[in-house]
């Protein structure tokens, strides 16, 4: 049995299958995500969705889903279905499912009577293409399949309602046809590999719902447009592929396409299978430069995001390939940031405080991948130039003080990764000294210290290693507390709360921290914040703790990083807890482990999300599939295989 396999029991059931999700895309911006069971649940699904530059940033919804009829003696048994008001499904096509898993690709198996029909779903690479295939595995009397294509031709950040506006006409195309709803937008080109019928009837199927929006306080009806239907007949044994793509496609090709594009997935087996195919989803290729994407549905290319989770989604995997084209692209965007050119800056959120703090740890785990040889040949001159750049007081929000610490504006606009606004402001305003921005900032200063030793510049490597003792020291006066550390000091006012953002000051390879210290800081993360999903991002403790990601978006981003348990935590936790305990300290990493790969069938099957409930039972929230949880637990994983072989 497949490691993602689910069965009819789960399936027919509603309240269970439409909480679990899929997500697959093509390396590009595309993706292609709905429920197990094919209703879609939120405004991001579909089965072809992609980005288009020429209209916007975002991302947009063509080809939102595809209804499938089987027809036999002339009684109709519709596969779809759609949720409308009052809790009404229709049609009720899940009843007809018996099976579906991804192991390599998604295959649902249905069965009508004597009807067994198969339907397997991939993305074509580096191409805005979805591929279906549907097979008759078993029948006994001629059988005739219609497909009804949802057409949405819209944002993902919005919904479409009926209107005069969409242009309703289609242009033939071999075994197909192609609409264009709306100016500016390309045409959607359907077509099969078998000739068909095409019975053009416009129709508005009005009020659709995406419960997850409304859950969210969002609007979530909308209206499609269906354009009519295409009919064929298959016999037992045959196979026809439906494509769906911005540009047309000779049918005969469509078969060595599928081919080819099916030999290149791997088999998800386990959670570091699952994991590994899940890293590769946020790659995406524009032109001549590469990005991580941030996660999905939502996220674009991040620069924090990208810089914590580039080591795990790379280097845990043997991908050295995309870690040096997503390098060789962060380099450029910012050489370009700090020489203060008005260029355009794909990569969001750059200036951020500790952006250029994390490059510097990401090329540390380059080092450790490889050698620190190699790692000074590629990046010290470029290592040197950041820490310049920050001792001259250069960055925007970023400014060296005299006791060797790092000073953050936050007041204003969030600072740290816990950025969430309310009303134009931070709803956690970590302002002044920051614990990991320093706990970074002294990293960093040893690294790039052995980089230019390295290199044979000893005397460079004195000063770099003379300014991280000053750091160390003001580090230790500044965060101490006797137990564990501030989470910020801005002048007199310390900040007391537990937050899991100290944990890195135990984690880094360079810590300013005595031993007893690092094993205090452990213990209260350990007793306070740890649980089976990460830490939470806030101590039970505290008066402002608020554990559930629930409601409309105002309570959700007062919630966000006040109690919320984040996945992305525990690899600094990880990294923590070895350090104190060593190879005895395996077991326990091993155990908690095992709350992540429960996850692998759960909200989104086969990645981990964003966040979770910061209390049991720990329900999944956020972006279905976040970059930062898939590449901690990775890097994870991999230290794990190492304490192994050792």
């Amino acid at each position: 049995m497949s490691y993602l396999n689910f069965d009819k029991t789960l399936l027919i059931n509603l309240d269970k299958s439409l909480t679990k999700e899929m997500i697959r895309t093509n390396r590009a911006g595309a993706y292609n995500s709905t429920t197990l069971i094919d209703c879609n649940t939120r405004k991001y699904h579909g089965q072809l969705v992609l980005p288009l530059p020429e209209i916007d940033n975002s991302n947009h919804v063509l080809l939102s889903s595809l209804s499938e009829t089987v027809i036999q003696h002339g009684a109709e048994f519709n596969l779809g279905i759609n949720k409308y008001e009052d809790n009404n499904y229709s049609p009720k096509g899940h009843k007809y499912i018996r099976q579906f898993d991804c192991e390599v690709i998604s295959r649902t198996i249905y069965r009508v009577g004597g009807v067994i029909l198969s339907k397997e779903r991939l993305l074509v690479s580096f191409e805005p293409r979805v591929l279906i295939k549907y097979t008759l595995l078993e029948a006994h009397t001629p059988t005739l399949l219609r497909f009804k294509p949802f057409l949405a031709f819209r944002s993902v950040n919005s919904l479409t309602k009926e209107n005069d506006l969409a242009d309703t006409s289609y242009k033939e195309l071999v075994n197909g046809s192609s609409l264009c709803l709306y100016n500016n937008y390309p045409s959607l080109c359907m077509q099969f590999s078998k000739k068909n019928e095409y019975i053009h009837h416009p129709d508005w199927y009005k009020n659709i719902e995406y419960f997850k929006e409304k859950e969210r306080g969002y609007d979530y009806k909308e209206d499609l447009l269906v354009p009519g239907y295409f009919e064929m007949s298959i016999k037992k044994g045959e196979s026809i592929i439906f494509s769906a793509g911005i540009s047309e496609i000779s049918p005969r090709k469509l078969k060595i396409l599928w081919d080819n594009e099916l030999t290149k997935r791997g088999h998800r087996i386990d959670m570091f299978s699952c994991l590994k195919n899940s890293a590769q989803q946020f790659y995406k290729r524009e032109g001549d430069k590469t990005y991580l994407l941030a996660g999905y549905p939502w996220f674009g290319a991040r620069a924090r995001d990208q810089f914590v989770a580039l080591p795990g989604c790379t280097l845990s995997i043997d991908r050295m390939d995309y870690f040096d084209r997503i390098i060789e692209t962060s380099i450029a965007d910012l050489k370009t940031f700090m020489s203060g050119e008005g260029a355009e800056i794909k990569l969001q959120a750059i200036s951020d405080p500790d952006v250029l703090l994390w490059f510097l740890w990401t090329i540390q785990q380059y080092a450790k991948a490889t050698s620190l040889q190699k790692a000074a040949s590629r990046f010290e001159e470029f290592a040197t130039e950041i820490i310049t750049f920050i001792r001259k007081q250069k960055h925007p929000n970023l400014f060296l003080h005299n006791n060797g610490l790092l000073f953050v504006n936050g007041t204003g606009k969030p600072a740290t990764w816990m950025n969430a606004i309310e009303n134009g402001k931070p709803i956690t305003p970590r302002t002044g000294y920051v614990v990991e921005i320093n706990a970074l900032w002294y990293n960093a200063l040893k690294f790039t210290s052995q980089l230019t030793r390295e290199k044979g510049n000893e005397h460079a490597a004195d000063l770099l290693d003379y300014q991280a003792e000053i750091a160390r020291e003001a580090f230790v006066k500044t965060f101490w507390n006797g137990t564990y550390l501030h989470d910020f000091v801005d002048g007199f006012y310390e900040d007391y709360e537990v937050r899991p953002n100290m944990i890195l000051a135990v984690a880094l390879e360079f810590s300013p921290l005595s031993r007893q210290q690092q094993k205090s800081v452990l213990d209260i993360t350990t007793k306070e914040l740890l649980t089976p999903k990460g830490l939470r991002t806030l101590s039970p403790k505290s008066g402002f703790y608020r554990p559930n990601y629930v409601g409309g978006q105002l309570e959700r981003d007062r919630n966000y990083h006040n109690g919320p348990a984040w996945p992305c935590t525990f690899g600094a936790f990880a990294m923590a807890y070895l350090r104190i305990y060593k190879q005895s300290g395996k077991s326990f990493i091993e155990r908690m482990l095992i709350g992540f790969e429960a996850e692998m069938t759960e909200l989104c099957v086969g990645t981990l999300p964003e966040l979770f409930d910061g209390n049991p039972p720990y329900k999944g929230h956020g972006g279905m599939s976040f970059a930062m949880s898939v590449a901690e637990i990775l890097r994870v994983l991999e230290v794990l295989n190492k304490y192994e072989n050792e």
